[in-house]
Order: structure tokens, then sequence, then C-alpha cells
């Protein structure tokens, strides 16, 4: 799998990268196993999870597969800090003392001794931001945390940020925002200010939350993400009439190029300018396989700009958080 650089960091990530949301909800241990060791096989190496996925469980969990179903040297470990994980005095927010907090929390269940990559989850304006600033650069001079990045940040935000972490002798290394197809604001504010600021660009949910796979054109698997109680509104934000269009255009392509609709919605916004990986979020590891044989598959220019036609948003509104 090609490695990219992420943005002007001395850090080089895959340019697709496994995703564990999932992990402790509809996907086991044994099944997460079976992800790790077939991304790492793929060459992946950027895994990317949360301290609030599944209440830490799924940190828990990969935390128990480095170092034995996988070498701890071959991955890239990116975890997220400053959502609320709990009601006690650091159990939320982008304080130095919850996010110092958090980080040693993560440090635990991950069984590790530095994380590789972390994020601010999400914006705080409840903390002086050179507070949260100093809290990041507390963790990496530790040796706990060797680059940092943001998530979910507005245009603004993402530029404010920036800005002030070069005060800083830790500056921001990416950025995380959804980015698909069907989810292109990004485009208007965010994807320029990461260029500016030399972040890269990491993309989540690049298959439009499973919509742009077509699982859900005529009815709603019962296995799927869109039948769980607690995700069946993160799927449904996707199916408008807007994003029919959208997959159906992805099936085509998909036909004319002897592929599969997901190998295709990867493909575009992996080659995206800016975007250093997108974050696959499978649930199963036949999924993640099927989503991995996008890296053979290279968009001919007029296949990408027809997609980019049917896309297309003048929205200037915000990318979802």
């Amino acid at each position: 799998m090609e490695q990219r650089q992420l943005g002007r960091s001395g850090l080089r990530v895959s340019r697709l990268a496994l995703g564990t949301m999932n992990w402790g909800l509809g996907t086991d241990a044994n099944d997460a196993a079976d992800q790790l060791v077939a991304f790492r096989d793929a060459g992946g190496t950027l895994v990317d999870t949360a301290d609030v996925y599944q209440n830490g469980h799924s940190e828990h969990i990969l935390g128990g597969l480095l170092g034995t179903v996988v070498p701890r040297d071959d991955i890239i470990v990116a975890t997220k800090a400053g959502a609320h994980r709990h009601d006690g005095p650091f159990g939320t927010g982008a304080s130095r003392g919850a996010l110092l907090n958090a980080l040693d929390g993560s440090l635990r269940r991950l069984r590790v001794d530095h994380i590789d990559l972390w994020q601010l989850h999400t914006w705080d304006p409840s903390v002086p931001l050179q507070e949260t600033l100093d809290a990041l650069d507390t963790a990496v001079n530790s040796g706990k945390v060797r680059y940092v990045g943001v998530s979910n940040h507005t245009g603004w935000q993402l530029a404010t940020t920036a800005t002030l972490s070069r005060t800083t002798r830790t500056a921001l290394s990416s950025l995380q925002t959804e980015y698909s197809l069907v989810e292109r604001t990004a485009e208007h504010e965010i994807v320029p200010a990461a260029d500016h600021h030399g972040l890269g660009l990491l993309a989540w949910a690049p298959l439009g939350r499973g919509v742009l796979t077509g699982k859900y054109r005529t009815t709603t698997p019962a296995d799927s993400r869109g039948a769980h109680p607690h995700l069946a509104d993160y799927v449904d934000h996707h199916r408008t009439e807007r994003a029919s269009r959208i997959v159906q255009a992805v099936f085509t392509a998909a036909e004319g190029l002897g592929t599969s609709p997901m190998a295709v919605a990867l493909a575009w916004v992996r080659d995206r300018p800016g975007v250093a990986s997108a974050v696959l979020g499978a649930r199963t590891s036949t999924q993640l396989t099927t989503s991995l044989a996008s890296e053979d598959i290279v968009l001919p220019p007029t296949i990408q700009a027809a997609l980019d036609d049917v896309s297309a948003t003048t929205d200037t509104g915000p990318a979802p958080g």
C-alpha cells in the first residue's frame, strides 16, 4: 500500500487507515484481530481509534492485539481525546487536566508507552486555546506522544488552532474530518485551511457512512449499521435524494471499470488533493478486504469528472461533527 507524508510532518502513513469505531460494538476481539492482520498484510500502517469509542473498549481491544497479533512497531497508533468520557472533573473537554488524564487512560488501555498521533476529538470553546495547546506540548515533551492533530474542527477553528500551535514547540500535523462524495462541504474552508497550514487530511466516513456502497438503495439490511438502534441516525443523515443520484453514478462507474461501488467511492476520496489517508470503518474482515481492493483502482479522468459533477455542492456550511 502506498505510504504518504502526513502534511509537512515527518510521519508517513498508509493512504488507507483502519478505523475502529465498531470495535466492541458490532466487531468483537476475534473479528478485530482478523481485520488488523488483513490490514497489516495489505501494507496498511495507520490505525485510528478514540478514548470514547465504546467507552474505551475499542482502545482496549486494540491494545490486546498490539505485540501479540501484530508487532507494535508495524502499526501507527492514532487515538483522540477531549470528547465526553464521564461526568467526573476530568472526564470531558480540552483542559490541561482532562487531556493529560485522558492520555494516561489511553496509554493504559492500548498497553503502549507512547501514542504516534494524538488528536483533539473536537473543539472546546470553554477552555483557553493556549491551555489546550500547552497540554499537547506537554504530552509530546514527555515522550508519551509523537505527533498531534485535531478532529472535527471547522475552517476557522482549524486555522486558529494551527496558527497558535506555531507559538509552541509542537505544531499540528493533521486534521480529521468527514469527507466523501456525499459530504464535500469540507472543501469550502477546511481543506484549504489544512493545505495552507501544511496539515495532512484524514478523511473519515469515506463511504458516506455506508450509503455509497449501495446497501441502502432499496432496503435496510438487518445486519447493517442502519438497522442498529444506536447508529441508524448516523446512517440516515446521508440517505437523501441527492445521495441516491450519487450512488447511481458510483454504480455506473463501477460497472464500467469492472469493480465494486465501494472501491470507486474510496478511490475518489483517497486521491483528493490534500488527503493523506481515508479511514475505513469496516464491521467485518470481509468488508475490510473488499475495501482494501480499492488500492488497485485508479479512476480515469472522465469518470473522476463525472463523479465530481454529480456530487458538486454549493453548501458552505461546516461539515457535521
